[in-house]
């Protein structure tokens, strides 16, 4: 992989060279050929004027004489400004495409980038719960365990193949989103309902975090079910990849200036500030990619922004005190019954 990477920046520095040197070529070019019209004009002044010294004679006809040599003074000057208009208007121009085809080539490195980072760190995912199962289902198949190492081995493999399940139920839907293709089917929702049954689930598949809830009651949105439970589940797994282990991870929805907010709260390690604007971008994870421990494929936080923007509402990023992150999502449109 190192290999790889040191690959890609070589290939990043020839691009640079190459650019810069066609840049440099170009700019040398115009100049030149600014320089020999500048010296096309002179040669012009100068040939009009022995034409004008052989046509009138200064000292028979000094007025007409001067005349002439105004004019063809004044005709040299508008084309060396002439030209030296153009030559900016094109300079300018060249530099300006310029600076849009560096942006394109960079900007495409850059995802050229991002998605081979996404296919190793996708690659890596889809094998580990796939070897996980696998070894477990031979322990299984080769030794004869008692009930109850065999309940574990199977809970083990069920947990690992949910998460291969949420990564694929992941790809698509990015893809989905992206092409427009997903239709969003939005009913009345019992919200506090499905987070409430949401973080069961998820206490049960980490496991290695205390999830602790504060919801509140009978809040109802209209909201597609199948990508909200997505949010919560890519905002949780995403806290539990990051804050260390036995740590909490905190859950609240309530009420708040008329709107209807909801965080999840881990004590991890926070996130830069300057990283707080790229976190919601596909395929970005926050770090080094060559010294990053955590697992994940850069979409969590995509799909989580795009799916809340289509149920209407926000999502940002603030820090929590004394550590670690707060991902906070708030909306409009929402109702709270009475019991």
């Amino acid at each position: 992989m190192m290999k790889r990477i040191f690959n890609k920046m070589q290939e990043g520095k020839s691009v640079s060279f190459v650019y810069f040197l066609v840049m440099a070529y170009t700019i040398a070019a115009l100049v030149w050929w600014g320089i020999l019209l500048f010296r096309q004009s002179e040669q012009i002044r100068r040939f009009e004027q022995q034409n004008l010294s052989l046509r009138v004679d200064s000292l028979a006809q000094p007025v007409e004489h001067q005349l002439q040599l105004q004019r063809i003074n004044k005709e040299e000057h508008m084309r060396s400004f002439k030209y030296l208009g153009e030559g900016i208007i094109f300079l300018g121009i060249i530099l300006l495409g310029a600076l849009f085809v560096y942006r394109a080539v960079w900007k495409y490195m850059k995802l050229s980038r991002q998605q081979q980072n996404f296919m190793m760190a996708v690659t890596h995912e889809l094998k580990s719960p796939i070897a996980a199962a696998k070894l477990n289902l031979e322990t299984i198949r080769k030794h004869r365990l008692d009930e109850e190492k065999q309940l574990k081995l199977i809970n083990n493999t069920i947990r690992e193949t949910n998460r291969l399940d949420q990564l694929c139920n992941n790809i698509l839907l990015a893809a989905q989103l992206e092409t427009h293709k997903y239709q969003v089917f939005k009913e009345p929702l019992d919200f506090s309902a499905l987070v409430e049954n949401s973080i069961k689930d998820l206490d049960g598949r980490i496991g290695t975090h205390q999830i602790i809830p504060d919801i509140l009651p009978h809040v109802w949105m209209e909201g597609d079910k199948l990508t909200l439970q997505i949010v919560l589940s890519n905002l949780v797994e995403n806290a539990a990849k990051y804050a260390p282990k036995n740590t909490t991870i905190y859950v609240n929805l309530f009420e708040k200036n008329k709107q209807l907010i909801l965080q999840v709260i881990d004590e991890g390690p926070g996130i830069p500030e300057e990283e707080k604007s790229r976190i919601f971008l596909k395929f970005y994870r926050v770090g080094n990619e060559n010294t990053r421990k955590a697992k994940g494929s850069g979409l969590g936080l995509f799909l989580t922004a795009k799916i809340v923007e289509q149920h209407e509402g926000s999502i940002e990023v603030k820090d929590n005190e004394p550590a670690g992150s707060c991902f906070e999502i708030s909306w409009l449109q929402y109702s709270v019954q009475t019991a």
